[in-house]
């Protein structure tokens, strides 16, 4: 009798794993096709990315600025028409100018070249809560750098490993990296790769102009932006040559163009410094029309706003964002 009652709890345990294992592949199935849906009812879709008012899947990734190289030499560069936002500006009294490319929903597959660090990008990069990614610096920058002031990724500590060569180009222009490399060294260095605090405005609108923006910088590195009424974007030019990004074969392009109007001053006989906290004048530039207004920073870590004439912030076209600084 005992024996039965034993085979019997034998079997309905056994049964019951089995109903169980079955179960749990069946649910397993089905959620594969379950899908979430949001408080109103419908599907979830990607969020919108603060900085560049697009659905992406890093809306929220904190985002990476590269500093890129200007020089003919290093022409044509890599990524950066897949940048989210970019800045330009003269780092030299006889016009030179350099880059700092922003990346949040978009991850080109290889940036470069990447450049040393001048002290006037590095209240931008902060305002926006960046990784700064740079290749060695001016002494005084690398300073504050190595002190701490951002959380930054220096070429000259990683040059070969996150950093690389690449022996068709001549020095110092072809010093390369990319997403995997700077995402391994950030983990590496603790680095907080997500909870972007970056917000701009943002607005779409049918009404489009034909105003095209003013020429900025000049001689070899004269740009100028052509409006594209039928894809309302900007296309890019450089000392009259097309600007095409070698990752993609590409025209660059932006959805909207930012002219900050501000000054500079030598510090000696290799640099300059460029104001870029403060105020200033300011033209935005998007859906072929063009916005006056000012530009205010308060201070390094403050957002960097665009106001219109009655102080109201400028919304931007969804898309990229290419600010020229306009220095005098």
């Amino acid at each position: 009798m005992n024996m039965q009652i034993s085979k019997t709890k034998l079997y309905i345990w056994t049964g019951t794993i089995i109903v169980l294992i079955i179960g749990g592949i069946l649910l397993s199935k089905m959620g594969n096709n379950i899908e979430i849906s949001n408080k109103n009812g419908g599907n979830t879709k990607k969020e919108k990315s603060m900085l560049a008012g697009i659905e992406c899947e890093n809306y929220d990734a904190r985002p990476f600025a590269v500093m890129l190289s200007s020089d003919k030499e290093a022409r044509p560069l890599s990524g950066i028409g897949e940048a989210d936002m970019v800045f330009e500006m003269p780092v030299v009294d006889n016009g030179f100018t350099r880059m700092m490319a922003v990346y949040q929903c978009n991850r080109p597959n290889e940036l470069g070249s990447v450049r040393s660090s001048r002290l006037d990008f590095v209240p931008l990069a902060l305002g926006l809560n960046a990784i700064y990614a740079h290749f060695g610096g001016e002494k005084e920058v690398l300073e504050e750098l190595n002190a701490g002031i951002i959380d930054n990724i220096d070429g000259l500590k990683y040059d070969g490993t996150i950093y690389y060569r690449k022996s068709s180009i001549p020095m110092p222009h072809n010093a390369f990296t990319n997403f995997n490399l700077l995402g391994e060294i950030s983990s590496k260095l603790d680095y907080k790769l997500s909870g972007s605090k970056v917000i701009y405005p943002h607005e779409s609108s049918s009404n489009k102009g034909e105003v095209e923006p003013e020429l900025v910088f000049s001689k070899e590195f004269q740009v100028n932006w052509k409006y594209n009424k039928e894809t309302d974007s900007y296309l890019r030019s450089r000392a009259g040559k097309l600007e095409i990004d070698k990752n993609t074969g590409k025209q660059v392009e932006a959805k909207n163009i930012v002219i900050m109007k501000t000054t500079w001053s030598p510090i000696n006989k290799d640099y300059i410094r460029v104001k870029t906290v403060g105020s200033g004048g300011l033209l935005v530039y998007k859906n072929g029309k063009v916005v006056t207004g000012t530009w205010e920073k308060s201070n390094d870590h403050a957002k960097l706003f665009f106001y219109d004439q009655n102080h109201k912030e400028i919304p931007f076209v969804p898309g990229s964002i290419w600010v020229e600084i306009d220095a005098r």
